[in-house]
Protein backbone atom coordinates (compact mmCIF):
# COMPACT_ATOMS: atom_id res chain seq x y z
CA UNK A 1 0.00 0.00 0.00
CA UNK A 2 2.66 2.49 -1.06
CA UNK A 3 0.04 5.06 -2.08
CA UNK A 4 -2.39 4.62 0.79
CA UNK A 5 -4.29 7.85 1.34
CA UNK A 6 -3.09 9.35 -1.96
CA UNK A 7 -5.30 10.73 -4.70
CA UNK A 8 -4.03 10.40 -8.27
CA UNK A 9 -5.04 11.59 -11.72
CA UNK A 10 -3.82 9.61 -14.74
CA UNK A 11 -4.31 11.02 -18.22
CA UNK A 12 -4.83 8.45 -20.94
CA UNK A 13 -5.68 5.86 -18.33
CA UNK A 14 -7.95 3.83 -20.57
CA UNK A 15 -5.29 1.82 -22.37
CA UNK A 16 -1.62 0.88 -22.52
CA UNK A 17 0.78 2.36 -20.00
CA UNK A 18 -1.86 4.64 -18.52
CA UNK A 19 -4.24 1.78 -17.82
CA UNK A 20 -1.51 -0.35 -16.25
CA UNK A 21 -0.40 2.57 -14.08
CA UNK A 22 -3.92 3.47 -12.95
CA UNK A 23 -4.56 -0.14 -11.93
CA UNK A 24 -1.21 -0.34 -10.11
CA UNK A 25 -1.90 2.92 -8.28
CA UNK A 26 -5.25 1.56 -7.14
CA UNK A 27 -3.72 -1.72 -5.94
CA UNK A 28 -1.22 0.35 -3.95
CA UNK A 29 -4.06 2.17 -2.17
CA UNK A 30 -4.66 5.33 -4.21
CA UNK A 31 -7.97 6.77 -5.31
CA UNK A 32 -7.64 7.21 -9.08
CA UNK A 33 -9.19 9.44 -11.70
CA UNK A 34 -8.86 8.12 -15.23
CA UNK A 35 -8.84 11.11 -17.57
CA UNK A 36 -9.35 9.58 -21.00
CA UNK A 37 -10.67 10.81 -24.35
CA UNK A 38 -12.10 7.42 -25.35
CA UNK A 39 -15.23 6.99 -23.25
CA UNK A 40 -15.45 3.24 -23.80
CA UNK A 41 -11.93 2.35 -22.71
CA UNK A 42 -11.88 4.94 -19.93
CA UNK A 43 -15.09 3.72 -18.35
CA UNK A 44 -14.00 0.09 -18.70
CA UNK A 45 -10.68 0.79 -16.97
CA UNK A 46 -12.40 2.50 -14.05
CA UNK A 47 -14.94 -0.33 -13.80
CA UNK A 48 -12.15 -2.90 -13.71
CA UNK A 49 -10.49 -1.10 -10.79
CA UNK A 50 -13.70 -0.79 -8.79
CA UNK A 51 -14.51 -4.41 -9.56
CA UNK A 52 -11.24 -5.39 -7.92
CA UNK A 53 -12.07 -3.39 -4.80
CA UNK A 54 -10.29 -0.15 -5.67
CA UNK A 55 -11.63 3.39 -5.96
CA UNK A 56 -11.68 4.99 -9.39
CA UNK A 57 -13.72 7.33 -11.55
CA UNK A 58 -13.62 8.10 -15.25
CA UNK A 59 -13.72 11.64 -16.63
CA UNK A 60 -13.79 12.11 -20.40
CA UNK A 61 -10.90 14.46 -21.11
CA UNK A 62 -9.23 16.03 -24.13
CA UNK A 63 -5.85 17.01 -22.72
CA UNK A 64 -5.41 19.74 -25.33
CA UNK A 65 -8.51 21.55 -23.98
CA UNK A 66 -7.93 23.83 -20.95
CA UNK A 67 -11.58 23.55 -19.95
CA UNK A 68 -11.55 19.75 -20.10
CA UNK A 69 -8.34 19.41 -18.09
CA UNK A 70 -9.51 21.85 -15.43
CA UNK A 71 -12.82 19.95 -15.20
CA UNK A 72 -10.98 16.65 -14.69
CA UNK A 73 -8.94 18.13 -11.84
CA UNK A 74 -11.98 19.66 -10.19
CA UNK A 75 -13.97 16.44 -10.51
CA UNK A 76 -11.10 14.61 -8.82
CA UNK A 77 -11.09 17.08 -5.95
CA UNK A 78 -14.86 17.00 -5.51
CA UNK A 79 -14.98 13.19 -5.63
CA UNK A 80 -11.95 12.30 -3.50
CA UNK A 81 -11.14 15.47 -1.56
CA UNK A 82 -7.87 16.63 -3.16
CA UNK A 83 -5.02 15.71 -5.47
CA UNK A 84 -1.56 14.34 -4.65
CA UNK A 85 -0.25 12.72 -7.83
CA UNK A 86 -0.53 13.69 -11.49
CA UNK A 87 0.72 11.32 -14.17
CA UNK A 88 0.75 13.10 -17.53
CA UNK A 89 0.72 9.94 -19.59
CA UNK A 90 -1.13 10.96 -22.77
CA UNK A 91 0.99 11.10 -25.90
CA UNK A 92 2.12 9.17 -28.91
CA UNK A 93 3.87 9.50 -32.24
CA UNK A 94 2.34 9.64 -35.69
CA UNK A 95 3.24 7.41 -38.62
CA UNK A 96 3.07 10.59 -40.72
CA UNK A 97 5.94 12.19 -38.80
CA UNK A 98 9.21 12.74 -40.64
CA UNK A 99 12.14 15.12 -40.81
CA UNK A 100 11.66 18.82 -40.17
CA UNK A 101 11.19 19.17 -43.93
CA UNK A 102 8.82 16.28 -44.57
CA UNK A 103 6.73 16.24 -41.39
CA UNK A 104 3.30 17.78 -42.16
CA UNK A 105 2.43 20.96 -40.29
CA UNK A 106 -0.77 19.49 -38.88
CA UNK A 107 1.22 16.58 -37.39
CA UNK A 108 3.62 18.99 -35.69
CA UNK A 109 0.79 21.08 -34.26
CA UNK A 110 -1.06 18.04 -32.97
CA UNK A 111 2.07 16.60 -31.33
CA UNK A 112 2.67 19.89 -29.50
CA UNK A 113 -0.98 20.14 -28.44
CA UNK A 114 -1.17 16.63 -27.03
CA UNK A 115 2.39 15.82 -25.92
CA UNK A 116 3.48 19.23 -24.62
CA UNK A 117 0.47 21.48 -24.07
CA UNK A 118 -1.47 18.62 -22.46
CA UNK A 119 1.02 18.04 -19.62
CA UNK A 120 1.48 21.80 -19.22
CA UNK A 121 -2.28 22.19 -18.70
CA UNK A 122 -2.39 19.21 -16.35
CA UNK A 123 0.25 20.81 -14.16
CA UNK A 124 -1.29 24.27 -14.38
CA UNK A 125 -4.57 23.11 -12.85
CA UNK A 126 -3.19 20.41 -10.55
CA UNK A 127 -0.47 22.38 -8.77
CA UNK A 128 -2.83 24.70 -6.83
CA UNK A 129 -4.65 21.64 -5.46
CA UNK A 130 -1.36 19.95 -4.51
CA UNK A 131 -0.25 23.08 -2.66
CA UNK A 132 -3.41 22.82 -0.55
CA UNK A 133 -2.34 19.27 0.40
CA UNK A 134 1.15 20.36 1.38
CA UNK A 135 2.91 18.92 -1.67
CA UNK A 136 2.67 16.26 -4.30
CA UNK A 137 4.26 14.52 -7.25
CA UNK A 138 3.98 15.18 -10.98
CA UNK A 139 5.27 12.58 -13.41
CA UNK A 140 5.59 13.37 -17.10
CA UNK A 141 5.79 10.89 -19.96
CA UNK A 142 8.70 11.82 -22.16
CA UNK A 143 10.50 9.46 -24.56
CA UNK A 144 13.86 8.02 -25.50
CA UNK A 145 13.46 10.24 -28.58
CA UNK A 146 14.21 13.17 -26.27
CA UNK A 147 17.47 11.49 -25.22
CA UNK A 148 18.76 10.00 -28.48
CA UNK A 149 18.28 11.29 -32.02
CA UNK A 150 16.03 9.05 -34.12
CA UNK A 151 15.27 9.34 -37.82
CA UNK A 152 12.03 10.90 -39.01
CA UNK A 153 10.60 11.84 -35.61
CA UNK A 154 11.03 15.63 -35.79
CA UNK A 155 7.56 16.57 -34.51
CA UNK A 156 7.46 13.93 -31.77
CA UNK A 157 11.01 14.69 -30.64
CA UNK A 158 10.28 18.41 -30.45
CA UNK A 159 7.29 17.78 -28.18
CA UNK A 160 9.02 15.25 -25.94
CA UNK A 161 12.16 17.36 -25.76
CA UNK A 162 9.96 20.18 -24.54
CA UNK A 163 8.56 17.88 -21.84
CA UNK A 164 12.05 16.97 -20.69
CA UNK A 165 13.01 20.64 -20.37
CA UNK A 166 9.70 21.45 -18.69
CA UNK A 167 10.36 18.73 -16.13
CA UNK A 168 13.60 20.42 -15.09
CA UNK A 169 12.02 23.87 -15.01
CA UNK A 170 9.00 22.80 -12.97
CA UNK A 171 11.15 20.88 -10.50
CA UNK A 172 13.02 24.07 -9.67
CA UNK A 173 9.93 26.26 -9.55
CA UNK A 174 7.80 23.94 -7.43
CA UNK A 175 10.28 22.61 -4.87
CA UNK A 176 9.31 25.44 -2.53
CA UNK A 177 5.82 23.90 -2.42
CA UNK A 178 7.17 20.38 -1.76
CA UNK A 179 6.05 19.26 -5.21
CA UNK A 180 8.37 16.84 -7.00
CA UNK A 181 8.48 16.79 -10.80
CA UNK A 182 10.08 13.88 -12.67
CA UNK A 183 9.71 12.11 -15.99
CA UNK A 184 9.84 8.59 -17.36
CA UNK A 185 11.25 7.98 -20.85
CA UNK A 186 10.04 4.61 -22.12
CA UNK A 187 11.45 2.62 -24.97
CA UNK A 188 9.14 0.60 -27.23
CA UNK A 189 6.29 -0.71 -25.11
CA UNK A 190 3.93 -3.50 -26.16
CA UNK A 191 0.83 -1.32 -26.09
CA UNK A 192 -2.13 -1.92 -28.35
CA UNK A 193 -0.70 0.54 -30.89
CA UNK A 194 2.74 -1.10 -31.06
CA UNK A 195 1.24 -4.58 -31.27
CA UNK A 196 -0.85 -3.45 -34.23
CA UNK A 197 2.21 -1.99 -35.96
CA UNK A 198 4.10 -5.26 -35.49
CA UNK A 199 1.14 -7.19 -36.88
CA UNK A 200 1.02 -5.01 -40.00
CA UNK A 201 4.85 -4.97 -40.34
CA UNK A 202 5.02 -1.20 -39.78
CA UNK A 203 7.36 -1.51 -36.80
CA UNK A 204 11.04 -0.83 -37.41
CA UNK A 205 12.92 -4.13 -36.72
CA UNK A 206 16.26 -2.34 -36.21
CA UNK A 207 14.66 -0.14 -33.56
CA UNK A 208 13.18 -3.14 -31.77
CA UNK A 209 16.49 -5.05 -31.83
CA UNK A 210 18.18 -2.31 -29.79
CA UNK A 211 16.02 -3.25 -26.77
CA UNK A 212 18.61 -5.66 -25.43
CA UNK A 213 16.42 -6.98 -22.60
CA UNK A 214 13.40 -7.35 -24.85
CA UNK A 215 10.47 -5.04 -25.51
CA UNK A 216 8.72 -3.56 -22.52
CA UNK A 217 5.32 -4.43 -21.13
CA UNK A 218 3.17 -1.51 -19.88
CA UNK A 219 3.64 -2.66 -16.28
CA UNK A 220 7.42 -2.18 -16.60
CA UNK A 221 6.86 1.53 -17.09
CA UNK A 222 4.10 1.64 -14.49
CA UNK A 223 6.49 0.45 -11.78
CA UNK A 224 8.85 3.33 -12.56
CA UNK A 225 5.97 5.80 -12.38
CA UNK A 226 4.94 4.28 -9.05
CA UNK A 227 8.39 5.00 -7.64
CA UNK A 228 8.07 8.68 -8.49
CA UNK A 229 4.52 8.79 -7.11
CA UNK A 230 5.39 7.11 -3.81
CA UNK A 231 7.18 8.58 -0.80
CA UNK A 232 10.35 6.59 -1.60
CA UNK A 233 11.18 9.36 -4.08
CA UNK A 234 10.50 12.21 -1.64
CA UNK A 235 14.01 13.60 -2.20
CA UNK A 236 14.08 13.01 -5.96
CA UNK A 237 13.06 15.74 -8.39
CA UNK A 238 13.99 17.02 -11.84
CA UNK A 239 15.01 13.56 -13.04
CA UNK A 240 14.34 11.72 -16.29
CA UNK A 241 14.42 7.93 -15.93
CA UNK A 242 14.88 5.92 -19.12
CA UNK A 243 12.94 2.66 -18.90
CA UNK A 244 14.16 1.48 -22.25
CA UNK A 245 15.57 -2.06 -22.05
CA UNK A 246 19.04 -0.67 -22.68
CA UNK A 247 18.15 1.22 -25.85
CA UNK A 248 20.04 4.38 -24.94
CA UNK A 249 23.31 2.50 -24.32
CA UNK A 250 23.36 0.57 -27.60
Amino acid sequence: MRLKGKIALVTGGGAGIGKATAALFAREGACVTIAELDAETGAAAAKQITGEGGRAIFVRTDVSSPEAVEAAVQRTVSEFGGLDVLYNNVGGSSTRDGSVVTSPLDVFRRQIEVDLLGPWLGAKYSVPEMIKRGGGSIIHATSICALRAMANRAAYTAAKGGITALTHQMAGDLAVHNIRVNAVAPGSVLTERILERRKTHKANPKLLDRHILGLLDPIDVAYAVLYFAADESRRTTGQVLAVDSGFTIT
